[in-house]
């Protein structure tokens, strides 16, 4: 049998969660797992899943659970593959080029599980020697507590390269095809490699970019904001019509049912709240400049007018600064004296 593949996987979220799952489950890989705020829980008691695809699994931990990236796996093995499935929050450091430096060795295979457009530009400039795969996930998945996993919507995973202009582009397809073998063999994902990865990612965001930060500012879900009196037609539709002209002007022509299809995509009884709104019920930053403010230029930088998106971004950077206000990232001047003499 031949050896399983050292997997650092960074993010120990509901995506991960899964991931890490979808990996171990398969039995080509060894997953190491850095978990940041939930790992005292899952590192003591594990993960509890309800899982459409997986069903109910109690206590499940991967081979290795950590809570900061190490150099190698706890064989002294480097890795083979580092998986980043954690939130793309540009704007807020540490860039993720440095979280993950000390994983990666010359023949480590990077691949970004993550939102967005030009994801992939920081890394290259760190690491322009490796490999670095797309990850365009479409599941659902929320984590209710630390270590207590959701999983309403199956797992679909799309893999392909992104080209790196110092790599040879057969090694990079054949990197991204053994990925793809290795996360579907447990049989319980639908995993596919997918060459054309511009395409896929503006087609995702005709929801990431729309959808997200709507129901994250309104702090509605995906089926409540469908039943909301006017949200859909006089937000939603108009948001995802700017990004699905943007796409074309780029050179990427989406279906024409792809506004439907992603309105429609959640089951509106399972009142799924997008990763944007979870964040934000959590506290947490929000990824708004990689799924909102990249499609936001790319699109005005070839003309093409996009005020709904234009509202949506300086709205979720106004959440941004107060987010940053409250760990003390940005300062402000003292409140005045008023005090009547």
């Amino acid at each position: 049998m031949a050896e399983k593949s050292s997997v650092l996987l960074v993010g120990g979220g509901s995506v991960g969660a899964i991931a890490a799952l979808n990996l171990e489950v398969g039995k080509q890989a060894t997953v190491t797992l850095v978990c940041r705020s939930n790992y005292q829980a899952v590192k003591e008691n594990g993960y509890n899943i309800r899982s459409c695809d997986h069903g109910n699994i109690e206590r499940w931990k991967p081979s290795e659970i950590v809570n900061t990236v190490p150099k190698t796996d706890r064989s002294g093995r480097p890795f083979d593959y580092v998986v980043c499935v954690t939130k793309n929050v540009a704007d807020v450091p540490p860039p993720l080029s440095d979280l993950i430096r000390p994983a990666i060795a010359d023949q480590t295979v990077i691949v970004l599980i993550q939102n967005g457009l030009n994801i992939e530009r920081p890394i290259f400039a760190a690491f322009p020697a490796n490999v670095v795969l797309s990850g365009v996930s479409m599941i659902g998945a929320s984590e209710s507590k630390p270590g207590e996993i959701e999983q309403g919507f199956q797992d679909i995973l799309y893999i392909g390269p992104f080209r790196n202009p110092n790599l040879e582009g057969d090694n990079e397809t054949a990197a991204a095809q053994t990925f793809v073998r290795m996360y579907g063999a447990g049989g319980k994902t639908q995993c596919e490699l997918n060459a054309d990865v511009g395409w896929t990612r503006w087609r995702k965001l005709v929801y990431n970019a729309c959808l997200n930060p709507i129901c994250a500012i309104t702090n509605l879900d995906t089926g409540r904001i469908r039943l909301a009196d006017g949200a859909v037609e006089g937000l939603v539709r108009p948001a995802m019509k700017e990004i699905i002209v943007a796409a074309k002007a780029a050179g990427y022509q989406l279906p024409p049912t792809i506004a439907d299809d992603m309105i429609n995509m959640d089951p509106l009884d399972l009142y799924l709240p997008p990763s944007m709104l979870q964040d934000l019920r959590k506290d947490n930053f929000i990824e708004y400049e990689t799924i909102l403010g990249e499609p936001l230029r790319e699109g005005e930088k070839l003309g093409v007018p996009m005020p709904t998106l234009r509202v949506l971004y300086h709205l979720c950077q106004a959440i941004q600064w107060k987010n940053k206000e409250a760990r003390g990232l940005v300062s402000i001047p003292p409140k005045g004296d008023f005090t009547a003499s």
